[in-house]
């Protein structure tokens, strides 16, 4: 599949570079838009085509894992747990000033 997918990118690098409708004005597709710019847009839409399929097929199975070495803070696996609370909980808020109000 990542053969594919890399053949692909290839493939719509060099299908970008419309040479052949440079520099017509003619046929207008759907009544207004000028055919390089009509192809240019199907690029654009087959590029997202290709980039969903990369990261639907491709994508490294690693980065997704999560560490092993500690608990994580979600609550994906457990949902009727609470997250454990952090450090920043505990700490002051930060709107103090430290300035009183004038009355």
């Amino acid at each position: 599949m990542r053969t594919l997918v890399i053949g692909l990118i290839l493939l719509l690098a060099v299908l970008h570079h419309d040479w052949w409708w440079w520099d017509a004005k003619e046929p207008l597709v759907l009544g207004f838009m000028p055919i390089g710019l009509a192809w240019h847009a199907g690029i654009s839409l087959a590029a997202g085509l290709v980039g969903l399929v990369a990261v639907s097929f491709c994508w490294p199975a690693h980065l997704d894992e999560e560490d092993g070495g500690g608990e994580s803070a979600s609550t994906e696996d457990n949902p009727g747990e609470a997250a454990p609370a952090s450090a920043e909980d505990d700490a002051p808020a930060a709107t103090d000033t430290g300035k009183e109000e004038a009355s």
